[in-house]
C-alpha cells in the first residue's frame, strides 16, 4: 500500500475520483462542518494542518470503459481514474467548499494568480469540443442518487438530461454544506478569502494511500470508515450486500442485477427516510424494526424452548422493541449475511442470491409504509397495507 502527505492541489493533479456504489452518501452535518469551517479559519500562516486519511482504489480498464464521459480524459490525457475507499466526506466537503468560493468572489478577479475557470479546471471538471463534453473531476458513480444533483445543484451545472432520481439524506446534506459556506464566505473580504483558497488547497494535508489490488476493498472500507462520523449499520449492511453479490457461484448477469437491486432499494431507503425534511427517520430504528419482523419469527423458534409456554410471537416482538434490542447487527452483519453462509451449500444457515434479493425486496417495500406511518398528513396510509411487501 503506497503512501504519502499530499495537499489538496496534488491530489487532483492529473487525476479523477469517483465514489463507488458501496459507499454511503455525504453524511456530513453542522456539527462537522462547523469544524472544518473552524480548522481553515484558525489555520495560522506558514502552518500546515493534517486533515486526515485519503485511500483510493485504481479503477480497472474494465470498470472505466464504463464511464463515457470520461474515457477521453484517461486514455487522452492518461488522468489516473480513482475509487475513494475512505477520506469521502473530507474530500467531498473540500470541494463544495472550492465551488462556493468560485461563486463567492466577483468576476474577473484572480485567486493567487488563478482564474475561476482556471480553478473550475482543476478541481470541477475537464472539457473538450469547446465545453459541449466535460468530465468531472469529482463525481459520484451512476448508480449513486447523488450523481446529478451533485453536477447540477452544487457545481450549478446545466446538464442535458438531469436524472428524475428522489431527493435523499445525503443530497440534502450537499445542499446544506453548500449554503453554509457560501453564508460563512459572505462575512469575508476577498483578500481574506484569498488566503482561505490557499490554506485549503495548499495547507491542508492528506495522508494519502493508494490500496493494493490483493486487499479486499470491501472489508477495507468497512474497516476504515469507521473512523469520523460512524457508518449506521444500514450503511454497512449496503456495503456487506454487494460484496455478497460478486461471491455467490451464479453467472455475472445474474450478480450484477442483484447488485443493481441493492442499489436500487437503498435510493427509496434514502429518499424515504429524509423525505420529510423537518422529521427525518433514524436509518438504524427502521432496520431494527424491519429485523424483528422479517427474521422474528425464524429466531422466535429457534428460543421457543427457553420461553414459559404462554410467551406469544407478539409478546416477543413487544419485549424486543420495548428494549435496548441492540443484537440485530450481530445477526445481520455477523452471523447471516457473511460469506461463509454462501460458500458452503450444506450448512444451516445457507443463503442463496434469491434470499438476498427477497430480502433487499421487502426492505424497499417496507420503507414506504415506514415514512406513511410516521407522515400520515403527507400522504394516504391505507391500513390493510402490510408493512413487508
Amino acid at each position: 500500500m503506497e503512501t504519502s502527505l499530499q495537499s489538496l492541489s496534488k491530489i487532483f493533479t492529473e487525476r479523477i475520483y469517483r465514489i463507488p456504489d458501496y459507499q454511503r452518501g455525504y453524511a456530513w452535518t453542522d456539527k462537522q462542518l462547523k469544524d472544518f469551517w473552524s480548522d481553515l479559519v484558525q489555520l495560522e500562516d506558514g502552518k500546515n494542518h493534517y486533515i486526515g486519511v485519503l485511500t483510493v482504489e485504481e479503477v480497472s480498464k474494465e470498470n472505466y470503459l464504463k464511464w463515457e464521459d470520461d474515457i477521453w480524459i484517461i486514455e487522452s490525457k492518461s488522468y489516473k481514474p480513482l475509487y475513494i475507499v475512505d477520506g469521502q466526506q473530507r474530500l467531498t466537503t473540500s470541494i463544495i467548499l472550492i465551488q462556493a468560493i468560485t461563486e463567492s468572489i466577483p468576476e474577473g478577479n484572480k485567486l493567487n494568480y488563478n482564474s475561476t475557470e482556471e480553478i473550475r479546471k482543476k478541481f470541477i471538471f475537464e472539457s473538450k469540443d469547446e465545453g459541449i463534453s466535460r468530465s468531472y473531476i469529482f463525481g459520484y458513480e451512476k448508480d449513486n442518487p447523488s450523481y446529478d444533483y451533485l453536477k447540477s445543484k452544487v457545481f450549478n451545472e446545466k446538464l442535458d438530461q438531469f436524472s428524475s432520481e428522489p431527493e435523499t439524506i445525503y443530497t440534502h446534506n450537499l445542499e446544506k454544506a453548500k449554503q453554509f459556506f457560501k453564508d460563512e464566505l459572505s462575512k469575508l473580504s476577498f483578500q481574506e478569502i484569498e488566503f482561505l483558497y490557499k490554506k485549503l488547497t495548499q495547507k491542508f494535508l492528506f495522508n494519502s494511500y493508494s490500496i493494493s489490488s490483493d486487499i479486499d476493498v470491501f472489508i477495507a472500507f468497512e474497516t476504515m470508515n469507521n473512523r469520523g462520523k460512524p457508518l449506521s449499520y444500514l450503511e454497512l449492511l449496503k456495503n456487506r450486500l454487494i460484496y455478497l453479490s460478486t461471491k455467490f457461484n451464479v453467472s455475472e448477469t445474474e450478480r450484477n442485477r442483484l447488485r443493481k437491486r441493492v442499489n436500487e432499494c437503498w435510493k427509496s431507503i434514502y429518499h424515504n427516510l429524509g423525505r420529510n425534511k423537518d422529521q427525518p427517520l433514524d436509518d438504524d430504528v427502521f432496520l431494527r424494526n424491519h429485523f424483528l419482523i422479517y427474521f422474528g419469527k425464524k429466531i422466535y423458534n429457534n428460543l421457543k424452548g427457553n420461553f414459559k409456554e404462554d410467551f406469544t410471537y407478539s409478546m416477543f416482538l413487544r419485549s424486543r422493541r420495548r428494549g435496548a434490542f441492540l443484537d440485530y447487527p450481530v445477526f445481520l452483519l455477523e452471523e447471516h449475511f457473511v460469506t461463509k453462509n454462501i460458500l458452503c451449500d450444506d450448512i444451516p444457515n445457507g443463503i442463496t442470491i434469491e434470499d438476498v434479493y427477497n430480502y433487499v425486496q421487502s426492505l424497499q417495500n417496507s420503507v414506504e409504509t415506514w415514512f406513511k406511518i410516521f407522515n400520515p398528513n403527507l400522504g394516504s396510509f391505507f391500513r390493510n397495507k402490510k408493512l413487508i411487501g
